[in-house]
C-alpha cells in the first residue's frame, strides 16, 4: 500500500466515488470533495500529494480552484475535462495544472498519468510542501501570495507586481531553498511543457525575475547560476 494520498474533486458523486475506489485498488489513499470549499478543507487538514480536479463544477470552477492550489499550496494537479478544445487545455495548464485527462477516459490511463505526475513531483525534495496564502519572507523581500506582489524593506511603500510565470518561478525557488535545480526541473514546475505558449527558455524567465528582485542582476544575491547544473536559490525562506 502506497503512503501517497490523493484528493478527487468532482461534484458528480457517481463519477467521484467509483473513481476513488478504482484508484484505491492501485495502492493509493484517496479522499474526496464535491467542490472547491470542501477541497481546501481537506488540503488544510491532510497532506495531499496530488489533486484530481474536475473543471466543470458549479460555483467556483475547477480552473479557479487549480489556480488557488498552485498559488498557495503547490500540490500537483491533474485536470478532468469534458472539453476537448485545445485552448481550454492550455488555459488549464496556464493556471498551473500538471496534466489533464479528457472525459470520457479510461481509468487505467488516469492511473498512468498519476504515476507520471507524482514521479516528476518527487524528483525534487519538497522542503516546503505548503506555502499557505499569506506572506513569505526571503532576504529583504516580502512576498504576498494572495496578490502576487513583492515589497522590499528598503522601500516599504512600493510594491513590485509579478506576472503569473514570474510568480510560479519564484514560488518554485521558495519551495526549494538552497537546493540545486536543473533547467528541466524548473521547466516542469513552471511551464508545464505541454503548453507550448510557455515553451520559452528558462534562462530568459530567470533573467526577468532577477531584474525584479536582485539589486545587481549581473551579481545575483538570491538566484545563483551553477554552471553546468542549473540554478540555486541562495537564501533562507520564512513563512509568516
Amino acid at each position: 500500500m502506497s503512503n501517497q494520498h490523493l484528493l478527487i474533486v468532482d461534484d458528480h458523486r457517481n463519477i467521484r466515488e467509483p473513481l476513488a475506489e478504482f484508484i484505491r485498488k492501485h495502492g493509493y489513499r484517496v479522499s474526496q470533495a464535491a467542490n472547491g470549499q470542501e477541497a481546501f478543507a481537506v488540503l488544510r487538514r491532510e497532506e495531499i500529494d496530488l489533486v484530481i480536479l474536475d473543471i466543470l463544477m458549479p460555483g467556483e470552477s475547477g480552473l479557479d480552484v487549480c489556480r488557488r492550489i498552485r498559488e498557495t499550496i503547490g500540490t500537483p494537479v491533474i485536470l478532468l475535462t469534458a472539453v476537448s478544445d485545445d485552448m481550454d487545455k492550455i488555459i488549464g495548464l496556464e493556471m498551473g495544472a500538471d496534466d489533464y485527462v479528457t472525459k470520457p477516459f479510461n481509468p487505467r490511463e488516469l492511473v498512468a498519468r498519476i504515476k507520471g505526475v507524482l514521479r516528476r513531483a518527487n524528483a525534487l525534495p519538497r522542503t516546503y510542501s505548503k506555502l499557505e496564502a499569506g506572506s513569505i519572507r526571503f532576504g529583504d523581500w516580502l512576498l504576498n501570495t494572495n496578490t502576487q506582489t513583492l515589497t522590499n524593506d528598503r522601500v516599504p511603500d512600493q510594491t513590485t507586481e509579478l506576472s503569473s510565470i514570474e510568480f510560479r518561478l519564484l514560488t518554485t525557488f521558495l519551495r526549494h531553498p538552497r537546493i540545486l535545480m536543473t533547467r528541466d526541473q524548473l521547466l516542469d514546475h513552471v511551464s508545464n511543457r505541454t503548453a507550448t505558449v510557455f515553451d520559452r527558455s528558462i534562462d530568459n524567465q530567470v533573467s526577468r525575475l532577477r531584474r525584479k528582485i536582485e539589486t545587481d542582476p549581473k551579481k545575483p544575491r538570491y538566484i545563483k547560476t551553477v554552471w553546468g547544473g542549473g540554478y540555486l536559490f541562495s537564501c533562507d525562506v520564512v513563512k509568516i
